[in-house]
């Protein structure tokens, strides 16, 4: 990986290299993920930086490519050129590709050299399955799209798992969960290299969230995955309309009428997290809709969110969005660019 720069002034000398990003191109790939890289690293803002990023295709397989949505990319650089690069972008790969390593060799080869020789390499979604494959994730942090998440698993038991994050940093070495996760992974990578005030304006541009600090099971209902325990459901919809009060585990053991024993076990299946992990993360994210939406004081905000006192909600707050409340309010309100 390479070493990590300090923020710079806002243009560099006109001399400067550019950190040069490949995008690896394999056939039938999701168009969004491809968009991701294309528009973070693809398009010069040299307001934030200059040189910005170098963005080059790389043919990740022989053979034709098109992506899902019908597109084929005009040209692409051969696989050699993932050896002059510095950061390495594997986006999400049809199933066929996460079954047949031996098919990928010549891009599992080269995968590995860019690791060895300090280059960082990231995946997008189901992109993990090629980074598993070269033997990246051994011994690391990793996490894949949740609809993946049983099969990955079997499928690479010497990788860590992550089932609570939305992207992963393990010594040079990045995943992300799925499709729109792989903003966040793309932008933590411009920190890295260009530092949070420059992060926060591409987010801006791109009208997202510089930082969800979400965990990804909280998106499994919502896109047709129902939990699959009625009782626990009930105390997880009853518990969101009551998070200003004083509720814990043991409450929501009594709504759903087991034990708390239980509730942890079907809790933790059903939802990836544990009763404790999942209050404080729709505690955090009513403290942060708060804080972007009126006026309150922080000790307000924290006692609406039911985080108890200011010192609390400063606390988790930091922990899970990287910032102060206060910080985080400001970044917010701030016109965009």
């Amino acid at each position: 990986m390479g070493a990590k720069k300090n923020p710079p002034a806002p243009h560099a000398s006109p001399d400067s290299v550019p950190h040069r990003v490949a995008l690896v191109l394999t056939d039938n790939l999701p168009l969004f993920e491809v968009a991701i890289p294309c528009e973070v690293f693809g398009i010069a803002r040299p307001d934030l930086h200059d040189p910005w990023y170098a963005l080059t295709m790389v043919r990740g397989e022989p053979g034709g490519i098109t992506t899902a949505g019908g597109l084929a990319p005009s040209s692409a650089a051969p696989l050699e050129a993932l050896r002059e690069m510095d950061t390495i972008v594997v986006p999400a790969c049809e199933r066929s590709l996460q079954l047949d390593r031996a098919a990928q060799e010549p891009l599992l080869t080269e995968l590995r050299a860019a690791a060895a020789r300090g280059a960082r390499v990231a995946s997008l979604c189901s992109g993990a399955y090629l980074l598993a494959q070269a033997g990246l994730l051994d011994g690391r942090d990793a996490t894949t799209h949740w609809m993946n998440w049983e099969d990955f698993e079997a499928s690479f038991p010497a990788v860590r798992l992550r089932r609570d994050v939305l992207f992963t940093s393990d010594s040079g070495v990045y995943t992300s969960a799925g499709t729109a996760a792989g903003v966040e992974l793309c932008l933590e990578l411009v920190r890295e290299d260009f530092g949070d005030a420059v992060a926060a304006s591409v987010a801006r541009r791109m009208v997202v969230a510089e930082r969800r600090g979400a965990a990804q099971s909280e998106y499994l209902e919502s896109v047709g995955q129902p939990l699959p325990s009625d009782p626990v459901r009930h105390a997880m919809d009853w518990a969101l309309k009551n998070l200003h009060a004083p509720i814990g585990p043991d409450a929501m053991a009594r709504r759903a009428r087991m034990s708390r024993r239980t509730l942890y076990r079907r809790f933790e299946a059903a939802a990836g997290t544990s009763p404790t992990q999942w209050l404080l993360e729709r505690r955090i994210d009513a403290a942060r809709r708060l804080l972007e939406s009126t006026d309150l004081p922080v000790d307000r905000v924290a006692e609406r969110a039911g985080i108890g006192t200011a010192a609390n909600l400063r606390s988790h707050f930091a922990r899970a969005v990287g910032m102060s409340p206060s910080a985080y309010r400001r970044a917010r309100r701030r016109v965009p660019a």
